[in-house]
């Protein structure tokens, strides 16, 4: 159709527009190398990675002692080994989105298992108060991190390697380096050992810890994916002047994280209790690292804004698998941690490349 001067009308203009803006994407499509797509692929689906990394790790585990490490004894072995980094890592992952990161969340956990097991154990408070006053720690020392980095605006990473080191003495200090043992867990305060107990599962045994795990990683996933508050976690790790812009307070953002991290690292604190059978002032000690691995493994971007936590989980489980396949290959510990230093570097490699497909 056209108007009284015989030019386009302005639908068919749009249409004509339109059409050519889709022939150019198509064959601009078309141009792009087989490396090219595989990295816009990752770009829009970056989770693929560290499943297709994990099955890299099963296949690994299986080529190596097919017996051994397809038994449902080490199956157990591999879940109750990556419980407590997996509760880490969904705290660190919230953390890490917002472009920031938590180097006390491992010293966090362990102080709040502390303050729980002395108030319950050795002051005889009720647990029923003990252990909300655990959480309530590590929320507490998360909001101390958020303070900092908000209102003073210093960096995620110096905030983080300082409280380290303060909570770290803190909890040497409170504890007197004495460790609960789980004769008077199990007397005292039975409830702060339930992680610890094992549920059969077929020729599996599992621990209540495992299940713990699962469900915090599904709380957090239903609020990042199906909440506003999620979208602004998410605003603001990508973009934060953007997201100011678009009305987020970014600093609430922040400040919310960090105490949400907090009280995660708290409730693993509780399945740290039960992992070790103890109150030990000296437990997950590399927790902290342990956390940052599984998370940057599991896709979740360090410049922050992409990422998730089903990511997060699989990048635990990897480095379980992976070192149980190094195990049962009978190689020295330090291989280990070489494969996983390996996993680490070239997880963060990847990333940094399927960023550039934006550019």
């Amino acid at each position: 159709m056209s108007d009284a001067t015989g030019r386009p009308a302005p639908q068919e203009f749009e249409k004509v527009l339109s059409g050519a803006a889709t022939a150019v994407a198509s064959f601009d499509e078309e141009r792009l190398s087989l490396l090219q797509r595989l990295q816009r692929f990752l770009h829009v689906y970056p989770t693929t990675v560290p499943f297709v990394v994990l099955l890299l790790g099963l296949l690994l585990g299986v080529a190596v002692n097919p017996t051994r490490f397809t038994s449902a004894s080490n199956f157990s072995t591999v879940l109750t080994q990556v419980m407590v980094t997996g509760i880490l890592g969904v705290g660190q992952t919230l953390v890490i989105l917002t472009a920031g990161i938590d180097l006390s969340v491992g010293v966090v956990m362990v102080i709040s298992s502390v303050v729980m097991g002395r108030l319950a154990v050795l002051d005889g408070l009720p647990t029923i108060f003990a252990f909300p006053l655990g959480l309530l720690v590590g929320a507490a020392f998360g909001f101390l991190n958020g303070s900092l980095v908000t209102r003073l605006r210093m960096p995620p990473f110096i905030v983080t390697l300082g409280t380290l080191s303060i909570i770290g003495a803190l909890n040497t200090y409170y504890s007197r380096s004495e460790t609960i043992g789980m004769q008077d867990i199990d007397e005292q305060a039975p409830f702060l050992n339930l992680m610890g107990s094992l549920v059969q599962i077929g020729s599996a045994r599992i621990m209540w810890g495992t299940f713990l795990m699962l469900i915090v990683a599904a709380v957090v996933w239903y609020v990042l994916t199906r909440t506003a508050y999620g979208r602004h976690i998410y605003a603001t790790g990508d973009d934060p002047e953007a997201a100011r812009l678009a009305g987020i307070d970014t600093d609430r953002i922040l400040l919310s994280v960090y105490v949400f991290a907090g009280l995660i690292a708290a409730i693993a604190g509780w399945a740290l209790i039960g992992r070790v059978g103890a109150i030990s002032p000296t437990a997950g000690e590399n927790a902290n690292l342990d956390s940052i691995t599984a998370v940057v493994i599991g896709g979740t971007s360090l410049f922050g804004g992409r990422g998730s936590i089903i990511g997060t989980l699989v990048g635990a489980l990897i480095v379980g698998v992976f070192r149980s396949a190094v195990s049962l290959a009978g190689l020295d510990v330090l291989w280990q941690e070489f494969a996983v230093g390996v996993l680490i570097i070239v997880a963060v490699a990847l990333d940094q490349w399927i960023r550039r497909v934006s550019k």
